[in-house]
Formats: structure tokens, sequence, C-alpha cells
């Protein structure tokens, strides 16, 4: 009878210690689950489209993928990555991924002014490529030279004409005689002039003119502050910079109409 009793005491003891554990692991179950479940929006899962959110803040040291190295790579080019803030526009050392950013400023190559030489480059081209045939006019009067493709013209160049007594020519002509470093020879006294800086022609010469002993045309001087006045032997003289210029647009056989 007392064994009966005993048995059945420690059966209780069992049954009691089992529920006590069931509820205990019931408890913890439930405890963990919410626990992740409360955890779970803010967390991190890399590769998926919310790993920062957008309009949510990060510290400078944590790494946003994606951006890594284009934050890298914007800072040697000195220019601010889109949607992202610089970081002495929030305090803390934190940085806002947003919407808008405030780039700095970067020079615009393309609004330089473009040098004489590299416009009319541009213009003989669209001009040669149209057909477009190249001629000079001379205006005495302007004491100018104009170079026109077409009806378009693409290069004006101030010049001296000829004195009283040795009056340009005018009238329609063509280029005949082109040449690098010319050599002179005066009309009066014949003396040679050699080329070189200091030659009275200059670094080009471009004839359109002759009597079969004598020739008249374009060349390049170095005083170039006589240009604008009538001055030569009915040569038209030229800045050394201005005359190569004109060398490179005409060839022989260009039309030149000298007017007054």
């Amino acid at each position: 009878m007392i064994r009966n009793e005993s048995v059945t005491r420690v059966a209780m003891f069992l049954c009691f210690g089992a529920a006590i554990l069931s509820l205990a692991v019931h408890w913890r179950v439930t405890t963990t689950q919410q626990q992740s479940d409360n955890y779970a929006p803010n967390r991190k899962f890399p590769g998926s489209i919310g790993e920062t959110a957008f309009g949510a803040s990060t510290t400078t040291d944590e790494s946003i993928p994606g951006q890594k190295s284009q934050r890298n790579s914007d800072h040697k080019s000195g220019t601010v990555i889109q949607n992202v803030a610089r970081d002495t526009d929030i305090p803390n050392n934190r940085r806002l991924v947003g919407a808008e950013s405030e780039p700095r400023e970067i020079q615009n190559t393309d609004t330089q002014p473009k040098s004489f030489f590299t416009q009319f480059s541009t213009q003989q081209k669209t001009a040669n490529k149209l057909g477009m045939k190249t001629q000079v006019i001379v205006d005495l009067s302007d004491r100018r030279t104009y170079v026109y493709q077409g009806d378009l013209v693409i290069a004006s160049y101030p010049i001296a004409v000829g004195k009283k007594g040795w009056e340009t020519p005018t009238g329609s002509f063509q280029v005949m005689d082109m040449q690098h470093d010319p050599i002179w020879r005066h009309p009066i006294t014949g003396k040679v002039f050699p080329p070189g800086s200091d030659s009275p022609l200059g670094e080009r010469w471009i004839g359109f003119w002759t009597d079969g002993r004598n020739e008249i045309g374009f060349h390049g001087t170095p005083d170039i502050h006589l240009l604008g006045t009538a001055i030569s032997h009915g040569c038209l003289r030229m800045r050394n910079s201005d005359v190569r210029l004109l060398y490179d647009q005409v060839k022989v056989g260009t039309l030149v109409t000298v007017r007054d």
C-alpha cells in the first residue's frame, strides 16, 4: 500500500514537471518569435532593393552597396555624386540619401571662346562639303581683304595698298604664283632681299597680277604699323600670321577681285 502511494506521488511530480517544462518552452518560442518580428523591418538584406532606404541616413564609415566605387571616383574628379548630399551639408558626419543634390560648379568648355583659326577651319570644312568655291575680294577703300566661300565670308584681313603712282590694279584676276619665304627684288634699285623675318615680302607670297616683268600680289610684312595705309608699290601687305592663313585658304586658280 505504501509502495503504491510512493509510485503515485512520483508520477504526479513527473507530470507536473513536464507541464512546467512545456510552458517554459512555449514561452521561449513565443518570445523569440516576437523579437524576430520586431527586428525584421530594420534588417538589411544584401543585394535587395531596399538595402539603404530612400531618405535614410548612413554614417560616413558605412558603405552603401552600388555607390562605394562611385563615391571614390567622384572625389577624384571634384564632382558630387548624384542623389547624395555633401558631407558638410549634414551634421554629425552623416550623409543623407535623397532626390536632390547640390552639384559643384563645373566649367563648361563648350562655352569658352574659340580662336579665329578654329572658327575658320570649321566654316571652311562646312563650305568644302557643300562644294562652295573660294574667292578673294579686295576692297581698297576699306583697306581689307575678304575671303568668301560661296556667299559666306570666312575671313577678313587688314592690308596696306599701293601708294599714289603705284596703285594696286583693279579688276578680276586669278592666283598664279604661290611661294614660301619669297625673295624680293626692289623694282627701282634692283636690290635683292633674301628671305627671313626682316624680308619686305614676309613669309608668304601669293601673286595674282603680272605685266611679264613685275608681279603684284599678297605678301607678309614686318612693318605691321603701316597696315591700313597706301604705302606699297602696288602689292597688298599683310601681317605674317594673316598671310599664312590666306595661303592655306587659296590655291593657284582662285579668283581674286580687286575693287575701289
